[in-house]
């Protein structure tokens, strides 16, 4: 008997929540399978079995927490799926001195094993085989939703393994070709009630939610956080943009959106403003090098912050096709714990769901957070006197005040609203 144990998963990932067991009791696996899905602070992973044979018991249940090194499962190399191995060897007639019995009885085992294995085949498959199946968490989470066995899925992916878009693909052909019912995802909340009798619903946090709680409030009770504001006049850029999609996507494939502006003079900024791309240690300032970008991304289950490397090195395309590919990975969760180390400082864009103006929570142990909000007409006092209608977008820098002062943070933003308003300068750095 052979125990499956949480894997090392990374440095600063210590323990997870089994999220869904992908193998059942009883089923029979081979060595690299996954079994189940984890739930860590940062990203969901598989577990893979390094033993081939028969998963014989789940030591931990979904929803249970789990740290690394500890046992959640054990496997039967000498198992048959579906069978008791024990119960047979005690059922086993003892061996006989007459060797014509011998081999009466082995030539009866011979052809009972030979006609279970012709029915074999013949047999439909039972619930809980698509485990056999190669497919991404995400997937097989969608599948359960929409109430698709993996089996019945045609992967797109020419190595065979089943993604997001493939079951939804298969779920408008089902919906098209029948009226087959979807299967409701197991709920999460309990209904009860208040004290008062009013009806509520109470709903476990999820390990990732409950991180980012506690990151963001240690974040606000360990560092001087304050807020700056200024705004930008976007009428530059989205003339640029129109003037140059068409051929920015004929030539890389990919759509000029205004994410890439903003990483460019963010880059350019902070080289002005070193401090805007340090971090505490102790009592040293650590004054980074390099312009690791963290792109904030609103994903089902909470905010995660992938990063765009280098960021100075890349050019527009570069950027976009970076925060295109994060932004799926993260949607997916198929996000990597490399994707999300590290970091020198972070854009959010709560623009995208309307918000005119926030304070964004710095991402420690980063000292600069950049805010990005809704773009709205407003009517502008221009430098002639005159009185246009121009799109404006409020930004906003929290920063951390035990290294960097309010006189820097209000030149950033100034700085920042510059290169923003004059864009040609950005293409040309890029």
């Amino acid at each position: 008997m052979k125990e499956i144990k949480v894997p090392e998963l990374a440095e600063s990932i210590t323990e997870g929540t089994i999220a869904e067991w992908l193998v059942k009791e009883g089923d029979s696996v081979e060595k690299g399978d996954p079994v189940c899905e984890l739930e860590t602070d940062k990203v969901n992973v598989e577990v893979n079995a390094e033993y081939a044979g028969v998963l014989t018991e789940h030591i931990k249940q979904e929803g249970d927490d789990v740290e690394v090194g500890e046992v959640i499962a054990k496997i039967d190399e000498n198992g048959e799926a579906g069978g008791d191995t024990s119960a047979e060897e005690e059922n086993e007639p003892e061996a006989s001195t007459d060797s014509s019995s011998d081999v009466s009885e082995q030539t009866e085992k011979q052809q009972s094993k030979t006609e279970a294995a012709s029915q074999t085949p013949s047999e439909p498959k039972t619930a809980g085989e698509d485990q056999k199946v190669v497919a991404s968490p995400a997937a097989r989470k969608r599948a359960r939703e929409l109430g698709i066995d993996l089996n019945d899925i045609s992967p797109s992916d020419p190595l065979g393994r089943i993604r997001t878009e493939d079951v939804d693909n298969a779920n408008k052909v089902d919906r098209s070709s029948s009226s087959k019912p979807e299967k409701k995802a197991p709920e999460k909340e309990q209904e009860q009630q208040d004290p008062a009798g009013k009806p509520v619903k109470r709903e476990k946090m999820t390990r990732r939610r409950q991180t980012i709680a506690n990151r963001l409030v240690e974040a606000q009770q360990s560092a001087a956080m304050l807020t700056t504001f200024n705004e930008v006049d976007m009428t530059a850029i989205m003339k640029l943009r129109s003037e140059r999609k068409d051929k920015f996507q004929e030539k890389h494939g990919i759509k000029l959106g205004f994410m890439s502006f903003f990483t460019k003079a963010v880059v350019s900024a902070l080289r002005e403003f070193p401090y805007l791309n340090a971090e505490i240690q102790g009592n040293e300032i650590l004054l980074k090098q390099f312009y690791d970008i963290g792109i904030a991304v609103s994903t089902d289950d909470g905010l995660v912050v992938p990063v765009v490397r280098d960021a100075d090195r890349l050019d527009f395309a570069g950027i976009e096709s970076e925060i295109a590919d994060l932004g799926k990975k993260a949607q997916e969760k198929q996000l990597q714990i490399s994707d999300l180390q590290g970091g020198s400082f972070t854009i959010t864009n709560g623009g995208i769901f309307g918000s005119l103006l926030s304070t964004p929570i710095i991402n420690a142990p980063q000292v600069g957070i950049l805010g990005m909000h809704s773009i709205q007409k407003r009517a502008m006092v221009m430098p002639d006197d005159s009185i246009e209608v121009r799109p404006m977008m409020y930004t906003a820098l929290s920063y951390d005040h035990r290294i960097v002062d309010g006189k820097e943070a209000v030149q950033f933003l100034v700085r920042l609203k510059q290169l923003l308003e004059d864009p040609y300068d950005l293409l040309l750095e890029g």
